[in-house]
């Protein structure tokens, strides 16, 4: 009984065979640079940011032991402000730098020009990478309310603490904010059926990169409902949500519980021990 041949490989390939090899190298080829990319943006230019910030640190230190005046006249791009966040752990330290542009935020945290300083009345606003680039807010949706969050200047520590998250406000009193390290941590709320101006402010929120009101002297009101010397020092942090995308921002507000004045041989890891997070 004949068998019939098999047809050899040359014979089988036809003209849709060479547009699926074709369309088969373009993906790979495609997928590697986008896998370029990827490890490109989480880690090559972390070792550059990581460069850049010890730079702007060891900058910064030499204006502070020169005794430099850093403000009022901030300068672009520059370093004038660190911090910390004792909850992500001892080594957690960055640079403030003034500004919010692409290269300010490729050395870490940028400050919203404009907004109040460290300390002030208002809004002290700050931005900064959450993936690549340093990725100093990496982890800033696991901050909860009355989470320590330390700005340092050249003569004062601040410090700020995350204020109620939305689904905490109602039982504040009764709940969470009998606890020791959120004695200084109220709601900010009035009596008043809205609430009052700080009736829309809370320790996180998610909202469209047009919201710009958040980072405004009372966060949601871009007209002055207060006078500055009735506002509410107040600190806030913005990145992008989710991560890997930069679709919305991720908004975190605290409220200064405590001032220190740096006396000579001040460290931060005191200023742990006195805030009781050492």
């Amino acid at each position: 009984m004949a068998i019939l041949d098999a047809p050899s490989p040359k014979q089988s390939r036809g003209p849709g065979a060479k547009v699926v090899r074709t369309v088969g190298e373009l993906l790979i080829t495609a997928g590697l640079v986008v896998l370029l990319f990827v490890v490109y943006e989480l880690y090559v230019t972390d070792l550059f940011s990581a460069q850049k910030q010890a730079n702007a640190a060891a900058g910064l230190d030499n204006d502070w032991s020169q005794g430099r005046e850093l403000h009022p006249e901030l300068i672009d791009g520059k370093a004038f402000a660190k911090l910390y966040i004792p909850g992500f752990g001892a080594d957690y330290h960055f640079t403030i730098q003034e500004g919010t542009d692409a290269a300010a935020l490729e050395v870490g945290p940028g400050h919203y020009k404009g907004t109040a300083l460290p300390g002030q009345p208002g809004n002290f606003a700050v931005a900064g990478h959450r993936v690549g680039k340093g990725a100093p807010f990496n982890d800033l949706d696991l901050l909860s309310s009355c989470d320590a969050i330390v700005v340092e200047t050249q003569t004062d520590f601040f410090v700020y603490r995350v204020l109620p998250h939305s689904d905490e406000i109602a039982n504040w009193s009764s709940g969470k904010g009998k606890q020791p390290q959120c004695a200084k941590v109220g709601t900010l709320r009035t009596a008043g059926a809205d609430g009052g101006p700080y009736g829309q402010t809370v320790g996180r929120e998610i909202v469209d990169p047009s919201q710009v009101a958040v980072i405004a002297p009372v966060p949601h009101h871009l007209t002055d409902v207060l006078p500055t010397a009735q506002q509410v020092a107040l600190l806030t942090l913005t990145t992008c949500h989710p991560q890997f995308s930069d679709r919305q921002r991720l908004i975190v507000h605290a409220v200064l519980t405590n001032q220190f004045p740096k006396t000579p041989g001040a460290t931060y890891a005191q200023l742990l021990q006195a805030i009781g997070e050492a």
